[in-house]
């Protein structure tokens, strides 16, 4: 599969600007790892907080197998997308970028709700802005892992329950498990509100379900597509 970010004539071609062309930026599988991610993550918050007592909407032991087996199917989920964020060179997405991020932050806090525009343009070569690029890498590699690791210690707990303080361990690993799925609960309710904030009400939305994005292009990035990828220009 080819990454469009290092298509070679965009990298050593001049910047040179053509027309704004609808482009498939999103791939099959990454609307795939998107949709499947948030249902099993809606599955693991409804499960997950009847199990802490905080939801009675479903009766416990079905809480237990429904938390139980959407966690494997997403570590399971998170384990292929890793491999496959590296071997695609998608992971170059998700690199900090400091480039532009008060600006945003500062669009999002104020500009906003003045009808200011937005201070970032997708391209071929980052799909995120610094804002995105940060807090997905934050649920990545912060959030993400403390769930997973924390969930595998609580499922396992039997496994090394004998060793000492064990008891004081498990608190630990139950406080962890807890913050952290709260701080996902949080994580997935600002992405959702998000969402909301482009042309459209649902244009994000739209975005993600189809792959394609209205972006411009460079003149050289244009010709590689329509010569090489023509598959990724939306025919007008």
């Amino acid at each position: 599969m080819t990454d469009i970010t290092s298509i070679p004539h965009a990298e050593k071609a001049p910047e040179v600007h053509g027309q704004k062309r609808a482009v498939k930026i999103y791939t099959r599988y990454e609307r795939f790892w998107h949709w499947s991610q948030a249902l099993l993550i809606f599955i693991l918050a409804l499960s997950g907080f009847t199990l802490h007592g905080t939801l009675a909407l479903v009766p416990f032991p079905l809480a237990v197998m429904m938390h139980t087996f959407a966690a494997i199917a997403l570590i399971v989920l998170w384990t292929f997308t890793t491999f496959w964020n590296f071997t695609t060179g998608q992971w170059r997405h998700y690199l900090p970028n400091n480039k532009g991020l008060f600006n945003v932050i500062k669009f999002y806090a104020i500009g906003i709700l003045t009808g200011a525009p937005h201070p970032y343009s997708k391209s071929l070569k980052r799909k995120q802005n610094a804002l995105q690029s940060l807090a997905y890498l934050t649920f990545m590699v912060i959030i993400g892992p403390a769930l997973w690791l924390s969930g595998l210690a609580y499922l396992f707990y039997a496994a090394w329950s004998h060793i000492d303080n064990a008891n004081m361990i498990f608190e630990g690993v139950a406080f962890v498990h807890t913050a952290a799925a709260f701080l996902m609960v949080t994580f997935v309710a600002i992405h959702i509100y998000m969402t909301t904030t482009g042309k459209t009400v649902f244009h994000y939305i739209k975005t993600m379900i189809t792959g394609y994005e209205t972006i411009e292009l460079t003149k050289a990035e244009e010709a590689y597509l329509e010569e090489q990828e023509p598959d990724k220009l939306r025919k007008s």
